[in-house]
């Protein structure tokens, strides 16, 4: 199996780590100090589960490594639509792209059945830009379990977790994605197959809508957003708003608010990916998150008052945040 990880960082570089111990065949790209250290000295990883250092190729240019099996997407979603030139050299008839992103994928409503069968989410797939790159009929969804960092170059820390949930948007059980699952098992990591990956998508999402941008615009960790009473409450309604756009759209998370919420408290002082960004000068990725649910609510004609505002409000700053970039 040949598989290439397009942004290998935290979490791209911690699968393909993962997957050249099993022996696959994995190739890494990245840029910068990340990509140097990981060619002089490997991908270090630093887990409870014990450290480990994987030698897998690494490169900043698709076209060293030619067509592969699976690509992994490690990109920021905002960055699907401009990776047309990164992601072609990678592509044969058959590869499989696995889109390792929180919320609302390009794909969604591919082959999803019912009224909204095939319907393009502008929030995500602007004018078909993303589609037009990474055909959906190409794509396994990835919901990501795992909490990782980067510690330093080519050094990646991991927090919890190692489940990356896979599934066809077809709803099937695919060879393609049988064969991924058990290289990643392998690997040491859990890649459970589900016939219908949506309701993950939305019980990960229930934290990432509300947890991600809140984090941002108060400055905040996990453990602080949950035991700070409004904050919780605010968290508690964006929840429950979200839950009712999915359960609008057919999908019925399996998990209660409190329930995540627990779940959320244990992690403690964790700082999201989006506050991460933000402390880094990076762009917010609040259109899978927030933008995308509002417009399927718009959709479904249900009313999500609360999402609309925190919304509104992220938005700037993430305006801000281009802005000054």
């Amino acid at each position: 199996m040949k598989v290439a990880v397009l942004g290998a960082g935290a979490i791209g570089a911690y699968v393909g780590a993962a997957l050249h111990r099993a022996g696959a065949d994995v190739h890494l790209v990245a840029r910068g100090p990340h990509l140097a250290a990981m060619r002089q000295h490997g991908v270090q990883v630093l887990s409870p589960r014990g450290d480990f250092t994987a030698r897998a190729h690494a490169t900043d240019d698709p076209a060293d490594i030619g067509p592969v099996d699976f690509v992994f997407l490690g990109l920021k979603a905002n960055s699907y639509a401009a990776c047309g030139p990164l992601i072609e050299p990678l592509l044969h008839q058959d590869t499989a792209v696995i889109a390792a992103q929180n919320g609302i994928p390009w794909w969604y409503f591919h082959r999803h059945g019912g009224p909204h069968d095939g319907q393009r989410i502008e929030s995500v797939d602007p004018d078909g830009a993303v589609s037009a790159v990474l055909a959906p009929e190409r794509a396994i969804g990835c919901v990501v379990y795992a909490a990782t960092e980067l510690e330093g170059p080519g050094v990646v820390r991991h927090l919890e977790g190692t489940r990356f949930s896979i599934g066809e948007p077809d709803r099937s059980v695919s060879e393609r994605c049988l064969a991924f699952s058990e290289a990643m098992q392998a690997g040491g990591l859990k890649c459970p197959v589900e016939p219908d990956l949506r309701g993950d998508i939305w019980v990960k999402l229930l934290g990432n809508i509300s947890f991600n941008p809140i984090s941002a615009l108060a400055r905040a960790t996990m453990r602080q957003m949950c035991l700070h009473g409004g904050t919780r409450r605010v968290i508690e309604i964006m929840m429950a708003e979200t839950l009712a756009v999915a359960e609008a759209l057919g999908c019925k998370p399996g998990v209660s608010i409190e329930r995540r919420l627990a779940g959320a408290e244990r992690v403690g002082d964790h700082r999201t990916s989006t506050l991460q960004d933000l402390e880094r000068g990076k762009p917010l990725e609040l259109d899978v998150l927030l933008a995308a649910v509002v417009e399927l609510a718009e959709i479904t004609d249900v009313p999500v008052p609360t999402l609309r505002t925190v919304h509104a409000i992220s938005d700037l700053l993430a305006d801000r945040m281009r802005s000054a970039a």
